[in-house]
């Protein structure tokens, strides 16, 4: 995998989310939804940048980080997208998801344990 091509990718929607959410949902969306809109492109930054690093020390110490980039990828995926899915469809029920991406991304975390 190319971790730092994916990086990029998942760097720039996350810029690209969190803009949209303050200038295109502000004044659509209730409150509590634009909240948690605001919550998952924030958890989507900070873990894309996180990857960054991650990625960065890959390549300047020769480790394999495809544990806990894949967790923070799929925590991405289910946090983010849940909480972007659930405010621009007002289906509150796809917060049920979210928890799961809370738990890829502590296992993420918890994955860099065992780097060298």
């Amino acid at each position: 995998m190319n971790w730092l091509k994916l990086t990029g990718i998942l760097g720039f929607l996350a810029v690209a989310a969190g803009a949209f959410g303050a200038h295109g949902l502000r004044n659509r969306v209730a409150p509590n939804l634009l909240e948690a809109y605001q919550t998952g492109a924030h958890y989507h930054l900070v873990h894309a940048a996180a990857l960054l690093a991650l990625t960065l020390y890959a390549r300047s110490n020769q480790t394999s980080i495809g544990f806990s980039a894949s967790c923070w990828t799929l925590g991405i995926v289910l946090f983010s997208g849940s909480l972007y899915a659930m405010a621009l469809t007002g289906v509150t029920k796809l917060g049920m998801i979210t928890p799961f991406g809370g738990l890829a991304f502590l296992a993420g975390w918890l994955g860099l344990l065992w780097l060298r």
